[in-house]
């Protein structure tokens, strides 16, 4: 299959020349066959009749042609056979003659059969052209018929044998050629008509990002390929206003949530104890940010931030000097200035997430930027428990969490991973986890360069 195309237009245009050819094929398959049946009737046929004649004209004292005689088109009689026994034999038609002679109630001794090619310089095209006489020679030769009478002698009989078997070969080549030519120039161009529209409409589905503003899809094509477009300009259009629709939905409940919120904050200054009011506190700080990590995965489909070219190491070094400054013990390997187009902010959260469950679970946190030709990794490592091998997929699923207790101390709702899959594949990447030897893991954000 590696000489197989992968497009539409290819494919078409090759599946028809291999149909062309193979009808081709079998047309001269039984173009020869035919041939081949006529050129063994019109040797025995007629040789049969004059056979016959002449053992009867021989019957009656008539004298035949002799071996001294030009006995061309005419039976001979000799009294040896003048087929040479190393040359080209017809069984067929020794077989078939016998068979003929038999039911024309002549019984036949041996019967021998030779083919004979033309010689450039046979008697017979002396008054031709050189060139016409040695494409006549190429055509074919004669077929010598010896038929033994007991008694009698051989009845010789030279026939025509045409040699078309080459000519006809390039005469099939030359019209598959023709048909190729006639029929895969319209095929191609058909092909094209329709492949065409389907490669913009595919590239154009590749490159359809919810936020940005929709262009239609121009409708060309055959008609069948106008409406598939025309379908998809339509669901483009539906995705937008729901998207739309959406994000309108979710700016109304973070607003009518946050509302009570800080309203709540507020009146829980008028707690006395101190414990209580840090802790309601806390509490309401929690609900705040559930509710931003919940409007951040449902809006991540439309991103706000547009794409902008940054220093990625830069960028990383800015997050982990954040937890430094907090007071936590993260370690960052210094790397080389490397831009990238990226949304710097969605970027910072999905490392930051990493970063905070690394310390929240583990210990001994080292952020590495490792560069390759075709990809960045920024990899979070840490020396704790780790995770069950069975579990390192589902850990990013939205509100899945291995510790099920609840603590604020090390738990959230299990939107942390789930957000931060999120954004590193809506920027082309991924990210895996893995155990590390000795104990604790690794985070792996891979980035496309």
């Amino acid at each position: 299959m590696r000489f197989w195309p992968r497009n539409l237009s290819g494919q078409m245009v090759l599946l028809v020349a291999l149909a062309l050819f193979v009808a081709q094929a079998i047309n001269f398959a039984t173009f020869l066959q035919d041939r081949r049946q006529a050129r063994y009737d019109q040797a025995t046929g007629p040789a049969v009749a004059r056979i016959v004649d002449a053992v009867e004209r021989a019957k009656t004292g008539r004298i035949l042609p002799s071996d001294r005689d030009n006995g061309r088109g005419r039976v001979q009689l000799l009294p040896a056979s003048p087929v040479n026994p190393a040359g080209e034999h017809r069984s067929d038609i020794e077989t078939g003659l016998r068979s003929e002679l038999h039911e024309a109630g002549l019984d036949a001794g041996k019967i021998e059969t030779e083919v004979r090619d033309f010689g450039p310089g046979d008697r017979r095209f002396r008054r031709m052209g050189q060139r016409f006489a040695d494409r006549a020679a190429r055509s074919g030769g004669e077929l010598i018929i010896a038929v033994e009478q007991p008694g009698q002698g051989w009845y010789v009989l030279r026939a025509p044998w045409p040699r078309a078997e080459a000519y006809l070969v390039w005469r099939l080549l030359w019209q598959t050629i023709v048909l190729w030519v006639i029929v895969l120039i319209p095929v191609a161009w058909a092909a094209r008509r329709i492949a065409k529209p389907l490669r913009t409409l595919a590239a154009a589905t590749r490159d359809f990002r919810p936020g940005e503003a929709v262009v239609p899809v121009e409708e060309a094509g055959p008609q069948d390929v106008r409406d598939v477009i025309s379908a998809f300009n339509a669901l483009a259009l539906r995705v937008t206003a729901m998207l739309d629709e959406k994000d309108r939905m979710l700016g109304a409940i973070g607003h009518d949530l946050r509302t009570p919120l800080a309203a709540l904050r507020v009146r829980i200054e008028s707690v006395d104890d101190d414990d209580d009011r840090n802790k309601m506190a806390d509490t309401i700080d929690e609900m705040n940010r559930t509710l931003d990590d919940i409007l951040s995965l449902a809006r991540l489909g439309r991103p706000s931030e547009p794409l902008t070219e940054v220093d990625l190491a830069a960028l990383v070094e800015a997050v982990v000097d954040d937890f430094l400054d907090l007071g936590a013990e993260v370690a960052c390997e210094e790397s080389a200035r490397l831009r990238m187009r990226l949304r710097p902010s969605l970027m910072r959260r999905a490392l930051r997430n990493l970063i905070e469950n690394a310390l929240k679970y583990g210990s001994e946190v080292e952020v590495k930027l490792v560069e390759a030709p075709r990809e960045v990794q920024i990899m979070v490592c840490d020396r704790g428990p780790g995770i069950p091998e069975d579990r390192l997929n589902d850990v990013f699923e939205a509100f899945t969490r291995l510790e099920s207790s609840r603590n604020k101390e090390t738990g959230g709702i299990g939107l942390g991973l789930a957000l931060t899959r999120a954004i590193v594949r809506e920027a082309g990447g991924d990210v895996t986890l893995a155990n590390r030897d000795g104990g604790g893991l690794e985070a792996v954000i891979t980035l496309p360069r």
